[in-house]
């Protein structure tokens, strides 16, 4: 049984295996969801992050409909954005940018689409997260050169993001769809 000894239904978490997703993943599993991860083509890490929380009581299972519709019960999807996609990210990542603004559309106009439907759509918008994205992209040390740039001082954590996450899943945010949570110390 899950540490939270509750059922909150099943989230599957796209890019689930590492960074942010891993953290998102973990997060509700204590909370008592059924974890899906997926992956893009890191098995071996997804495999681990799967049996890492089974191993702490949690429970993961394969779902693909929420549609009331379909036969589904519906339910939320909540997407990973960027403040890249407001900021631009000039100079560095304007592809990465680039795709997040498409993210925040897609979340927007999905929204309007499938709240019919049972289903909610949100997004959230980290900031400078300590994840391992920045030296995977050959820049390790943009953390440090960036942190001055955020009113609270400091990087955000993985965790940090998961918990806004975890908040546009559940009961407590019903009455939240087509919104992009930013969460970036203010950047």
């Amino acid at each position: 049984m899950c540490a939270n000894e509750t059922d909150r239904g099943t989230l599957i978490v796209t890019g689930g295996s590492r960074g942010i997703g891993a953290a998102v993943s973990r997060l509700a599993a204590a909370q008592g969801y059924a974890v899906v991860v997926n992956f893009v083509a890191d098995e071996k890490t997804a495999g681990s992050l799967v049996e890492d929380i089974r191993a702490r009581g949690g429970r993961a299972t394969a779902v693909r409909r929420l549609s009331l519709k379909h036969g589904g019960r519906g339910g939320a999807i909540v997407n990973i954005s960027s403040r890249a996609a407001d900021l631009g990210s000039p100079g560095e990542w304007v592809h990465y940018a680039a795709s997040k603004g498409a993210v925040n559309t897609f979340t927007i106009g999905l929204a309007s689409e499938v709240a019919g439907e049972g289903i909610r759509v949100n997004a959230v918008s980290p900031g400078l997260i300590e994840t391992d994205i920045h030296a995977a992209a050959g820049d390790p040390g943009r953390i440090a050169r960036l942190a001055g740039r955020i009113p609270m001082g400091r990087a955000g954590t993985a965790e940090e993001a998961a918990e806004a996450v975890i908040w546009l899943l559940s009961p407590s945010a019903s009455y939240v769809t087509g919104s992009i949570l930013t969460v970036s110390g203010g950047r």
